[in-house]
């Protein structure tokens, strides 16, 4: 496979800057195909970001012969449908996040991908940006010592700006996205504490819906206690006052603490050498370093950046995170 040609199912708002140019600025890949259920914006998004062929019936992108490998860019409702189709096809697939809607679903996957043999990858694309691997670093080099705890917090209004202005509601469905705004925002933050930290001992958790504005529900909390020992606590509420807003890690350990923004551009950190900020630009397209490790272990260079037993991990603490209480 000298040239991996994409073609992506769903070019939405993720694809605009994020992740669809990314494909055709990377050494042996390139962006051949794209398929949207309207026409017209399949036909539009092929013009302005010059792919040379569109579709609006997925079945026809997976029979495309030019095409060698799918990214699935649609919302978490069709990922395992069109996930499933693309393996019984032998194509390699990269597929968004939330993997799927729910656990269960996730383990339909992973079972595909063990019968097939084929190949895909979670688009956990974080684990690659330069501002989290610095984070790794520190914490490899343990720059705060042993860590004991971690505290998350992404409080928002009702209608969050790390969403992508103008994009439909469907995020706040759960039919469609498997929950609401923590569905679409919590995976990007629970897989790095995964890739942080390893694998889980135990994890809880409960939400419930305290505005009633849509029918999802808008306050979680959770926790995990890791195989290392680290003890994670997070909250997620999504109707504060707009003044509330905040977005934020803090890992801390027996030296030190590391806090950072999982949605932002800086590091903080504290230990006996005294208070430093470390900036960050972003990458243009910030799936870009992720799409680069994925053409690599395509070819054969280098392992699987996230597999999908490691998002069927994160699916099962979604899953406990999300248990509904009554009041």
């Amino acid at each position: 496979m000298e040239t991996i040609k994409w073609g992506i199912i769903g070019c939405g708002d993720v694809t605009e800057k994020k992740s669809g140019p990314a494909f055709s600025k990377i050494p042996g890949s390139q962006l051949v195909a794209v398929m949207r259920r309207d026409a017209e914006k399949a036909a539009d998004y092929a013009r302005r970001h010059n792919v040379g062929k569109w579709y609006s019936d997925a079945s026809e992108l997976l029979n495309d012969p030019e095409i060698n490998a799918v990214y699935i860019a649609t919302p978490p409702s069709s990922h395992l449908e069109y996930a499933l189709a693309a393996l019984e096809k032998g194509l390699p697939v990269y597929v968004e996040k939330p993997v799927t809607r729910n656990a269960a679903e996730a383990e339909q996957m992973a079972e595909a991908v063990k019968n097939s043999g084929g190949k895909l990858v979670v688009a956990h694309y974080r684990r690659r940006v330069p501002l989290f691997l610095k984070v790794k670093q520190l914490l490899d080099e343990q720059a705060i010592g042993e860590v004991r705890t971690v505290q998350m917090r992404l409080w928002q209004s009702r209608k969050p700006k790390l969403v992508t202005d103008g994009a439909p509601n469907w995020r706040t469905t759960p039919a469609i996205s498997g929950g609401g705004y923590f569905h679409d925002l919590s995976p990007h933050q629970l897989d790095l504490m995964l890739y942080f930290f390893g694998e889980p001992a135990f994890y809880q958790g409960f939400s419930l819906n305290q505005a009633g504005a849509t029918e999802a529900d808008d306050h979680v909390c959770g926790q995990i206690l890791f195989k290392s020992g680290v003890v994670f606590n997070g909250s997620w509420c999504f109707d504060v006052a707009e003044s509330q807003n905040i977005d934020l890690c803090e890992i801390i350990g027996s030296a030190g603490k590391i806090s950072f923004a999982v949605f932002g551009n800086s590091i903080d950190l504290e230990n006996s050498e005294g208070k430093q900020t470390i900036n960050f630009e972003q990458p243009q397209h910030i799936q870009q370093p992720m799409i680069t490790s994925i053409v690599g272990y395509l070819h054969g260079q280098e392992p699987n950046p996230c597999t999908i037993d490691e998002a069927l991990v994160l699916m099962k603490i979604i899953d406990a995170f999300a248990s509904p209480v009554k009041r």
